[in-house]
């Protein structure tokens, strides 16, 4: 299906829609140039099949000698384009009148409108970026955070593809070695080979571990940290969300139960985008608006990556207190002892038995809310950070395939070490490959495509 799609020639817009200064409306396929040809008129009256690739041109787009818009016209000839295909862009005003305008222009002159991601399929089907490279697009563009960007660029650049590599040729060396001997299995695996494939697939699960170990903080700097703030009432949940937004985000008043509802923000806390929950306080409803209150609460707590438990330093934990503790003790927990500006008398001891990440501040004047970002840029990281060279793994699809390669080569070490058939050392090896493949993008099937790139934006 995709090898007849290539065929076609397709368009679509490639910017946000709105009013802007510019927008472009983007070809790709055979006849980009032949349908400019048709639409675009030059002060010089060369047509774009003629113009020099890289080059930019200024004309009108016309439809029946009735002028649509003024704009710059640029062409790229496959195969060093975007796509390797001949692609036109064609820059015109940004309102959605004269975007839509042209671009119904291009669809009435033998394009095809593109699908979600089209252009970077293409990219990847004509052999110009793999699939990893190509998964980075999207990511870039949803980047929240300079540290997702990074890691999205590293990924594009081909950071990610280069170790996934470097990984399989090791795999690959080693499967020579077995082959051969399963070739000539009378002459066994000598000593020293043994010991140099011993050798060789330690190193390989070694560099495994160290991609995956930088996987939980790469999703979540790609995904964000998901992060509920919980309490029992007026233990300052929402002055403390106000102070990490740095702004008046909540109401904040004496008032117990001042918040019903779940107001949630995101936020950068040192490069980790960090989407943050106020709920209601956790306590026995009093009617149907709180008890739809409470149950909110409880959801987004259970779905949590991490939760920042309140309590109020000038205050004994009552069965409120107890209650919520139990509730939240089996999830990821920072404990936040508030307003320790005020008489401290909360049980300080119970707190820290039941939970290692604690915090003590005063979220109203904001005094130490430093100390509670540090905690949550160190649960995200374990208070260390990865390798650069290794701080690449954030798809999840990534994440499972590498899994499952470590997985098949650990196998592969105790069946050498058992000396357990070659055979079956092969076999690990080479379904380990195929789990590489997949990244890659060497081996895929069109339902996988269309799921990743479904999640594009049309145009690009």
């Amino acid at each position: 299906m995709w090898e007849d799609n290539l065929q076609d020639t397709i368009a679509a817009i490639s910017t946000a829609l709105g009013e802007g200064g510019i927008g472009i409306v983007r070809l790709s396929g055979k006849e980009s140039l032949a349908i400019a040809d048709k639409i675009f008129e030059g002060l010089d009256k060369k047509k774009p099949t003629r113009f020099k690739s890289y080059s930019m041109h200024y004309g009108k787009i016309v439809d029946d000698h009735k002028i649509i818009d003024e704009v710059i016209l640029t062409v790229m000839r496959g195969p060093k384009s975007y796509t390797r295909q001949d692609v036109v862009e064609i820059n015109c005003h940004g309102g959605w009148l004269s975007l839509r305008k042209i671009l119904e222009l291009t669809l009435k002159h033998g394009c095809r409108l593109a699908s979600p991601g089209e252009f970077t399929q293409r990219a990847f089907l004509n052999g110009r970026i793999d699939l990893a490279q190509a998964e980075a697009v999207i990511d870039i563009i949803r980047a929240k955070t300079e540290s997702a960007l990074k890691i999205s660029l590293a990924q594009l650049s081909g950071g990610l593809s280069g170790q996934v590599n470097k990984i399989r040729r090791q795999l690959l060396d080693i499967l020579v070695i077995l082959e051969a001997n399963i070739d000539f299995p009378e002459e066994g695996i000598a000593p020293q080979n043994q010991a140099d494939l011993s050798l060789g697939l330690t190193a390989i699960d070694a560099r495994l571990n160290a991609l995956l170990s930088s996987a939980s903080g790469g999703r979540i700097l790609r995904e964000g940290l998901h992060v509920v703030i919980c309490g029992k009432p007026n233990v300052g949940k929402s002055s403390l969300l106000n102070a990490l937004l740095k702004k008046e985000r909540c109401l904040v008043t004496p008032v117990a139960g001042t918040t019903r509802d779940t107001i949630e923000e995101v936020i950068d806390i040192k490069g980790i985008p960090v989407r943050i929950v106020d709920t209601a306080g956790i306590l026995k409803p009093r009617n149907l608006i709180e008890a739809k209150a409470v149950k909110l609460a409880r959801r987004q707590i259970s779905l949590a990556d991490l939760v920042i438990i309140l309590f109020d330093s000038g205050s004994k934990l009552d069965c409120q207190d107890r209650k919520l503790i139990k509730e939240v003790k089996n999830k990821n927990v920072i404990a936040v002892i508030n307003k320790i500006d005020l008489k401290p008398r909360i049980e300080k001891d119970e707190i820290t038995a039941v939970f290692s990440r604690a915090v003590e501040l005063a979220a109203r004047p904001g005094k130490n809310i430093n100390l509670l970002e540090d905690a949550l840029y160190d649960f995200v990281y374990q208070g260390k950070l990865p390798s650069p060279e290794f701080m690449l793994v954030s798809n999840l699809r990534h994440i499972h395939a590498l899994r499952d390669a470590r997985k098949l080569v650990g196998e592969a070490r105790v069946s050498l070490a058992d000396k357990l058939p070659i055979e079956f050392i092969a076999q690990n090896l080479k379904d380990a490959c195929v789990y590489l493949d997949k990244i890659l993008g060497k081996s895929f099937s069109e339902d996988l495509l269309d799921k990743i790139f479904a999640d594009f934006c049309i145009g690009k």
